[in-house]
């Protein structure tokens, strides 16, 4: 069995460095309390709650004031959470929460069951996919919203929530006494798009992430390539990345390095070799990335590009390179502020410079920085990790976007029928126990219905945008009937960066033939 290395990484985000002893931190504060500046403060606070004209409330007052300290910072991921709103973010970060294990989404007006997790009580209850809770606790739930569903059916372990179901077939909604449990929703999918192509989706660096990959690697050990595709994958918690990128790097190989202000106000860094066999050495290994790709997210692309163990490819990450720390606040608040930066194993900088707002500072192009690797490979640097083979994202046509554009002037949700719409097909294909692609033909009742719902024939039958909502139902409709490596290969059929990965999996036997062909394309698309 492979052991998974635990990084000190701390903290509930990225804690770069320890926190003071107790002694420390109450010194710390006092100090800060007594200087001039903070008796100014607290005066102004006061002069202004009791006698301002605007009658502001004291907790208004000092909403504001903390809204006003966190602008100042100019610091586009700092933020105070509620309670509540901490509570959101850990099970986004985690995958984390408390329920039945079930994943629901709006269809035809009901909120509808999308996916039942194995294992997990609604499962072991016989809760289907297709299910429509209409009923839970004694509430009519029949015209429920997805937060007033999902905020009934989730409560604390160990009880019990009562449902009620309408099923197609069957004429009466069927009861169901569900005991809560705690429920982890993966981050991570893996699957063989076609043989020896393996494709591993992580879709947030969330806990546990890593040693569900090091038990995939084991399941996945004879594919001859693997595409690790981390689009869209907005990171999470730094020391599960870099357990992930142990995983893959030769022990004494850098991870990453961090540097900060720790909370004695010095600076320091702190690097993380590698430390476990490597799996799949032998591999060609393809990492996607896309510009929301970001944090924890980068720091992998990053790490097996660096030490030439991926070739990444897609378009330049996000470019955030930041140290965060959580750290606790009075009445069940908490701040995330920025401590510090990362870097990647040769030393470049992840982070991008933006402005309070998120937008990006711009850049001088004319100064463009590099760093070789081992091999000799020039990589740029400048923030964000930039792909080795830059595949342009395949932008909607001019037809498909008046299809868009026509249902919104009609207001018809397109989205949603597209989704109510492979879903059906998706029922049907589950049944029949068989999921394949379909003609298009099938979607002939689709078109229709869009027509019927007031938009323009014209732009709906047009073969361009009629192309597009075939392909985006057939994705949908495999997606949702669990056939998954032909719904990828589907997708592939527009998602260009996904493609040029199949094209490079299915060509490369060894990491020295994916850096071959990758040069080669480098070299051929520059016109050299």
């Amino acid at each position: 069995m492979h052991r998974i290395r635990h990084f000190p990484v701390a903290s509930v985000v990225l804690l770069l460095l320890g926190a003071p002893a107790a002694g420390q931190e109450t010194k710390a504060r006092k100090d800060v309390l007594e200087t001039d500046e903070a008796q100014v403060f607290l005066e102004a606070f006061l002069a202004i709650s009791r006698s301002h004209a605007s009658a502001l409330s004291d907790s208004a007052l000092w909403e504001r004031a903390i809204a006003g300290l966190i602008e100042q910072l100019d610091d586009p991921y700092a933020t105070v959470f509620t309670p509540v709103e901490y509570d959101q973010f850990q099970e986004q970060t985690t995958g984390n929460y408390a329920g039945i294990g079930v994943q629901i989404g709006r269809l035809g007006a009901r909120v509808t069951v999308t996916a039942v997790f194995r294992g997990y009580p609604a499962d072991g209850a016989g809760m289907m996919v297709g299910d429509r809770i209409v009923w839970v606790e004694g509430h009519d739930a029949s015209d429920w919203t997805l937060d007033q569903a999902r905020d009934s059916i989730r409560g604390l372990p160990g009880t019990v929530v009562r449902i009620r179901v309408a099923r197609d077939g069957i004429q009466d909604p069927i009861p169901m006494d569900i005991l809560r449990d705690n429920v982890h929703v993966s981050a991570m999918e893996a699957i063989y798009i076609e043989d020896g192509v393996a494709h591993i989706a992580i879709d947030r660096i969330a806990r546990g992430v890593a040693a569900e990959l090091a038990e995939t690697l084991v399941e996945y050990e004879d594919a001859n390539s693997v595409i690790m595709d981390l689009r869209r994958n907005p990171g999470g918690y730094l020391d599960e990345a870099l357990q992930l990128v142990d995983l893959l790097l030769a022990p004494g190989q850098t991870l990453a390095s961090a540097e900060g202000i720790n909370d004695w106000g010095e600076v320091e860094r702190q690097s993380w070799p590698a430390r476990s066999p490597p799996f799949l050495s032998d591999k060609p290994l393809i990492v996607l990335v896309d510009e929301f790709s970001a944090s924890a997210a980068e720091i992998i692309a990053g790490a097996l590009q660096d030490h030439d163990r991926a070739v990444v490819v897609g378009q330049r990450t996000f470019g955030k390179g930041v140290v965060q720390t959580v750290y606790p606040l009075p009445a069940g608040r908490r701040i995330r502020i920025t401590t510090g930066s990362w870097f990647t194993p040769l030393g470049r900088s992840l982070q991008r410079a933006r402005h309070h707002d998120g937008t990006l500072v711009a850049e001088d192009e004319t100064n463009i920085e590099q760093v070789a690797t081992a091999s000799g490979r020039l990589l740029r640097t400048g923030g964000g990790v930039f792909p080795d083979l830059e595949v342009p994202v395949d932008l909607p046509k001019e037809e498909e976007l008046a299809l868009l554009n026509e249902a919104n002037r009609v207001q018809v949700p397109i989205n949603v029928r597209i989704e109510e719409y492979a879903f059906e097909l998706a029922k049907d294909a589950i049944e029949a126990g068989r999921a394949d692609r379909l003609p298009p033909s099938t979607f002939d009742d689709l078109a229709r219905g869009l027509v019927e719902a007031g938009m323009d024939p014209e732009v709906v039958n047009n073969p361009v945008a009629r192309a597009y909502l075939d392909w985006r139902t057939q994705v949908r409709y495999l997606d949702r009937a669990d056939a998954r490596s032909l719904a990828l290969l589907v997708q592939s059929e527009r998602d260009t960066a996904l493609a040029e990965a199949l094209r490079l999996a299915r060509s490369a036997r060894t990491p020295g033939d994916l850096f071959t062909l990758v040069r080669q394309e480098a070299e051929g698309s520059s016109g050299k």
